[in-house]
């Protein structure tokens, strides 16, 4: 467990807008590109496992909807963290 949390603050530190920032959009993308990176790795190991899939899918649509509403926001806020985040298509 204590690894996870490191991994998650380096994740928020690197995207964080002030220093209490652990809700923006962009920590929010960060985190949950992560989690989407885990559980990828899960379930190439476990192919029958639908529930975690089920989830994962909505980890997608869920960062989808937060890249949308950045990407309406501020452009070059976007392009930066996409590129970041290797999120590039």
């Amino acid at each position: 467990m204590v690894l996870i949390s490191e991994v998650k603050k380096k994740i928020i530190k690197g995207l964080e807008r002030h220093s209490a920032d652990t809700g923006s959009p962009e920590v929010q993308v960060g985190l949950l590109s992560q989690r989407i990176e885990e559980l990828s790795t899960h379930l190439k190991g476990h192919k029958k496992d639908q529930h975690s899939r089920r989830g994962l899918l909505n980890m997608v649509n869920k960062r989808r909807k937060l890249l949308s509403y950045i990407r309406k926001k501020d452009e070059s806020k976007y392009r930066s963290l996409t590129k970041e985040l290797d999120l590039e298509k």
